[in-house]
């Protein structure tokens, strides 16, 4: 019943305690799930400009199926450092992946091209040529 009362979601719910301790925890911002991507129409070509900081080109794989164009990124680092007896003074592990899917239907998936500098990934997708509509006369039987 108080769900539906706008006081109902003003104190402690026993039931959402934990969906948004993500937020709460990371100060509003998950940094693995956001890969800010920008599109521009340019007339002739669509050009993607997506952040990836902190990726090797080496470690960022685009992947065109059918009319889906697939930006997935994933890279990992481990610094262990130990002392003479093989103990650990600092072992830290970080994981990042970033895996996104945009409609490309209307380009031409053969002339697409990506270049990956200072972290941000552009790809320029030209669109397909415009068909002209094909006029003929039909003979009558």
């Amino acid at each position: 019943m108080y769900g539906l009362t706008p006081f109902g979601g003003t104190g402690f719910d026993l039931w959402n305690a934990f969906n948004d301790f993500d937020k709460s925890f990371f100060g509003g911002k998950m940094p693995l799930n956001n890969c800010k991507t920008d599109i521009r129409d340019e007339g002739d070509k669509y050009v993607l400009e997506s952040e990836l900081p902190g990726f090797e080109k080496e470690d960022i794989k685009l992947d065109i199926n059918g009319t889906q164009l697939t930006i997935a990124a994933e890279h990992s680092t481990n610094n262990d450092e130990k002392d003479d007896k093989g103990n650990y003074i600092r072992r830290e592990r970080t994981f990042g992946s970033y895996k996104r899917s945009f409609d490309i239907g209307d380009t031409d998936t053969e002339a697409i091209s990506a270049e990956y500098r200072n972290g941000i990934l552009t790809i320029e997708l030209p669109k397909k040529a415009l068909e002209a509509p094909v006029s003929k006369r039909l003979e009558i039987k």
